[in-house]
């Protein structure tokens, strides 16, 4: 069954001269369905069990702790509360100048001018013509010469087309709905590129710290190595020490120095990409370096509720839009096989000189209306309507699929962070234990009290420990910014285009309020 809405024209409609010549029928009537916003999914968590803040041993090392704050807002620049001035520097930067974001814009004015194109079949077209013809007839014999006085002549003609389809069954007005669907869409996809580059930028810098972390925590190894070695030189050359001894420390500190060039190449590498992120060229590589002493962790986690999660995240809202466009376009579909009907109107004059044009006897006028119907067209408009009627079913599917993805997101973030705590109290504790093992150690080779295969072993221990523990650190702050982006981040409402980078960056203390409060809080 055609579902229809019908839509009186407005008063203020009436006051345009040519807004009047859409009144003709008085009313529009909208075939097809009409789009109601999807209900929010029937859950109040996202986890089976209620949320839990991560937790750890209170017999282990003491770890930064963090908590989950349900029910809260994301604050609109969530980054600040890694409270990190350089990150804050960049991420500006990458958001004034990344070209991913200035694609999203470009991509709302096309979908928008497109939409306002389509309203303009709301109204009558008019057009002009002006033809001036030099013609010549036949001076033959059986040419009257009473009624052709001369056989060459110049004929000027000017002309106005004026033609209108009165949209009946609403399928401008449906696509006019389906095309600002797709400007709306077009504004989701901003804000979803936006989240994500600032994610990404949040994300890189965290990584870098890591590198940094690493590389030092490989320096520190392999001073301790080339000290542990000058001990088995001078024991070898006192005699107190066997000469495969210091060929297995050798052995070892070369191998503890072969693991620095790769990370050295991962941090290059990882600079490169942050400078791409910001918009510039590999070789104006950006200023800003992180490590991780200069970035805190976020101690107060906001997580917002399920139904708010979907009424913000912007894919969600894209996958909503673009749902919207996909039924609007089943009233184009419908109304393209129902009735149609069209007015047209030429008035002009045609005269032998351009001067006397519009003068009295030279005035013509032509005015028509045809009605069209289909009758016979092989099914094509009967298909095309049901390929409509599937493109929704379509959408809809990719809707909910976007909806089930953005639980799972906040999900897995959750579920992260909450091993994330045991791993850096774990990762800290075995760091300590070898690095105070490595010093017993050091100190009974000195005394020739130990064998050679105990400091190897004790040496790569301390390694491992102090590469894992900044591992860990990174990845519980890696995974505490994977949070705020499956939340969605935040997109201030008021913050519309082309002037949103204005507005989100013009208080430069009040986005962090919040966040940094509660932060300090359990400092």
């Amino acid at each position: 069954m055609v579902a229809m809405r019908c839509v009186m024209i407005n008063r203020g409609a009436r006051k345009s001269l040519l807004a009047s010549a859409a009144s003709l029928l008085l009313a529009s009537c909208a075939v097809g369905p009409n789009f109601e916003t999807p209900p929010a999914p029937d859950v109040s968590r996202y986890t089976p069990e209620p949320l839990a803040s991560p937790g750890v041993a209170i017999e282990g090392p003491r770890v930064p702790r963090q908590q989950f704050l349900g029910g809260a807002d994301i604050p609109a620049r969530w980054w600040a509360a890694f409270r990190s001035q350089p990150l804050n520097e960049l991420i500006r930067l990458s958001v004034e100048r990344n070209p991913s974001l200035q694609q999203a814009e470009a991509a709302i004015r096309v979908a928008n001018f497109n939409a306002l194109a389509q309203r303009g079949l709301f109204f009558p077209q008019l057009g002009v013509n002006y033809t001036p013809s030099d013609q010549q007839t036949s001076n033959n014999a059986t040419s009257d010469p009473v009624s052709s006085p001369q056989n060459r002549y110049t004929l000027h003609t000017a002309q106005l087309n004026i033609s209108f389809t009165p949209d009946i069954w609403g399928q401008n007005m449906r696509a006019v709905e389906s095309l600002d669907a797709q400007t709306e869409q077009a504004q989701y996809q901003l804000e979803a590129a936006y989240v994500t580059l600032t994610a990404n930028v949040v994300t890189a810098a965290i990584q870098e710290a890591s590198l940094r972390g690493q590389i030092a925590a490989t320096e520190r190894i392999v001073k301790i190595e080339r000290d542990i070695l000058g001990i088995l030189k001078t024991q070898f050359e006192a005699g107190q020490a066997a000469q495969v001894d210091v060929l297995t420390q050798e052995t070892a500190l070369a191998q503890a120095e072969q693991t620095l060039p790769p990370l050295q190449k991962q941090l290059a590498v990882q600079r490169d990409l942050l400078t791409a992120l910001a918009g510039q060229f590999s070789a104006d590589e950006v200023l800003q370096k992180f490590d991780l002493r200069h970035l805190a962790l976020p101690a107060n986690l906001p997580v917002s509720l399920p139904s708010t999660l979907v009424a913000l995240r912007p894919d969600v809202r894209a996958a909503e839009a673009n749902l919207h466009s996909a039924s609007a376009q089943i009233g184009v579909a419908i109304a393209a096989r129902l009735p149609n009907l069209t007015l047209s109107g030429n008035p002009g004059s045609s005269a032998f000189k351009a001067a006397q044009l519009f003068t009295q006897g030279t005035l013509f006028y032509t005015v028509a209306a045809s009605a069209t119907q289909p009758l016979f067209d092989g099914l094509t408009l009967y298909h095309r309507q049901k390929a409509a009627e599937a493109a929704l079913d379509q959408a809809e599917a990719q809707y909910r699929s976007a909806v089930i993805t953005a639980l799972q997101n906040v999900s897995d973030a959750l579920r992260s962070l909450q091993a994330d705590a045991r791993s850096v109290q774990a990762a800290i504790k075995a760091e300590t234990a070898a690095k105070a093992s490595l010093d017993i150690v050091q100190k009974q080779l000195v005394l020739g009290q130990i064998t050679q295969v105990t400091v190897l072993n004790a040496q790569q221990a301390y390694f491992n420990a102090a590469i894992t523990r900044v591992q860990a650190e990174a990845t519980r702050l890696s995974d505490t910014a994977a949070l705020f982006m499956a939340l969605g981040g935040s997109w201030p409402a008021q913050c519309t285009t082309p002037v949103w980078r204005e507005c989100i960056f013009a208080d430069p203390h009040a986005a962090a309020i919040k966040v940094s409060e509660a932060t300090s809080l359990s400092q």
